[in-house]
């Protein structure tokens, strides 16, 4: 079918592997429903692990005849409990120690209970009157005073704290480096299997994606970095984040403990919009289709929630528990798919662009424009570019047309496998003729081969052309002969 406003999704699917998905078969299924890009997520994932998925996912790939984007999500800075005997049942109102002196967890012979934690300068970060919160929010306490390798403070919310459960400081600025060690190995072990994109947990400054940057400078690698923004600082600081970075991830979970819930809404608005501005692709991720992990369908409220993601324009959405440990893996993928191209529909395709300044091609994106206009003012017309690091198709899916598809082809496989993150582009693999004309007839002849494109078509077409032995800019409109 041809890739025209009523059968196209703009808006592409991220799919996180686990369990529940990482056989062959399951693969395949994932692929078929419509995932752009399998996300690895590195917390919970073994070396021999992800090279293996790494392999497999090319290879079902190859078979499947679609190439799919692979994100390694790294664990990134993390503050957890340590291990206790027996979980310890907190108490209202309780006094209870955090230590780090190790051989205290669980408690000790006085009265005030404790536990160790495994960032031994927590107690430099924390202030008197600041809050903790352990195990995603469920447990909150406030500090009341510190003692050398100790940290007093009373309980507000009680719960179970159990073993290596994980701890937030919302408004605290921990001194953690971005990029840990661990992060090192497994971004080295992702590198050389040929990812296609890092996603920086915990990134909090521009610093952050520029450390990590200069890390793939060095060891040679072209993979694509996704900053994911999940504490207060780094809505602070979103506007250089998003310049730094090459896509930006609105990780709601932590992001969710970590501010106000009711600022949720506003903050991931404020993201797609800073993204949406400077010309970067932007994902919505975690609890999307949460029920999903035991139940058939989603709920109205989770429908609504894909739904304003759309709406907003944002390049991805993506599941998590729903694809590694759910039992509707594929259906939930489905039901993205389904929600996605629906609300797609209610595109007006008037010639209505965003306004974006990309810094690295501002006469380009002149040109840009003018074909994304051309193509709105044309029913079901196409628009169809060459490149080969994805630069203008970057700039393209930015200025988010609201008709026309955006065909990309390129020479490189690398390219390809990246493009998978843009919202309306739709990536094809040809090589490129010394000729730009002769390129574009290639590009025509495979669209009417594969039947993507019909006689009479039209084709806004953007290139470079031969003018006095110099290539220049282009946009043409063609009709398909």
């Amino acid at each position: 079918m041809n890739p025209s406003a009523a059968s196209f999704r703009r808006t592409k699917i991220i799919v996180t592997l686990g369990p529940a998905t990482e056989s062959e078969e399951m693969l395949e299924k994932a692929i078929r429903a419509g995932a752009d890009v399998f996300r690895l997520n590195m917390a919970h994932a073994k070396h021999d692990w992800t090279r293996t998925i790494i392999r497999r996912i090319r290879g079902v790939s190859q078979r499947v005849g679609r190439e799919v984007a692979i994100m390694m999500d790294i664990k990134g800075p993390e503050i957890r409990t340590g291990d206790v005997a027996a979980p310890i049942e907190l108490k209202p109102g309780e006094i209870f120690d955090f230590t780090m002196q190790p051989g205290d967890d669980g408690g000790s012979s006085t009265e005030i209970r404790s536990v160790h934690v495994n960032y031994k300068d927590l107690v430099n970060d924390v202030k008197v009157g600041d809050t903790v919160l352990v195990d995603n929010g469920l447990i909150r306490l406030e500090v009341l005073e510190k003692q050398d390798a100790r940290i007093r403070c009373r309980v507000l919310i009680p719960g179970e704290l159990k073993s290596k459960r994980h701890i937030n400081l919302p408004g605290v600025r921990v001194n953690l480096p971005s990029f840990t060690a661990k992060d090192k190995g497994d971004t080295i072990i992702g590198i050389e299997e040929g990812i296609d994109f890092v996603a920086l947990s915990f990134v909090r400054e521009a610093k952050d994606i520029e450390t990590l940057r200069d890390f793939l400078k060095k060891q040679d690698s072209k993979a694509g970095i996704i900053a994911k923004i999940e504490d207060q600082s780094a809505i602070v600081n979103l506007d250089e984040i998003v310049m730094a970075t090459d896509a930006l991830m609105v990780a709601r979970g932590d992001l969710g403990i970590e501010c106000p819930v009711e600022e949720l809404p506003i903050i991931q608005r404020k993201a797609v919009q800073a993204c949406l501005r400077h010309g970067k692709a932007v994902i919505i991720a975690t609890h999307m289709l949460e029920s999903m992990i035991t139940q058939p369908m989603p709920t109205r409220a989770e429908i609504t929630d894909v739904a304003n993601a759309v709406f907003e324009l944002a390049d991805c959405v993506m599941l998590s528990g729903e694809t590694t440990v759910g039992k509707y893996p594929i259906e939930s993928i489905e039901y993205l798919d389904k929600i996605s191209r629906r609300i797609e529909q209610l595109e007006t395709g008037e010639a209505r662009l965003v306004k974006v300044e990309i810094p690295a091609i501002p006469e380009k994106l002149k040109v840009l424009r003018s074909a994304a206009m051309m193509a709105g003012e044309i029913d079901d017309a196409r628009i169809i570019t060459f490149t080969r690091q994805g630069v203008i198709a970057r700039g393209l899916a930015a200025l988010r047309p609201g008709r026309a598809p955006i065909i990309a082809f390129t020479p490189y496989v690398e390219t390809l496998r990246q493009l998978r993150l843009l919202r309306s582009v739709i990536g094809i693999l040809m090589p490129f003729e010394a000729n730009p004309d002769d390129t574009i007839d290639h590009a025509i002849a495979h669209l009417k081969h594969t039947k993507q494109v019909d006689i009479g078509d039209k084709l806004v077409v953007v290139t470079d052309i031969l003018s006095h032995d110099r290539l220049v800019d282009s946009v043409q409109l063609r009709t398909v002969r």
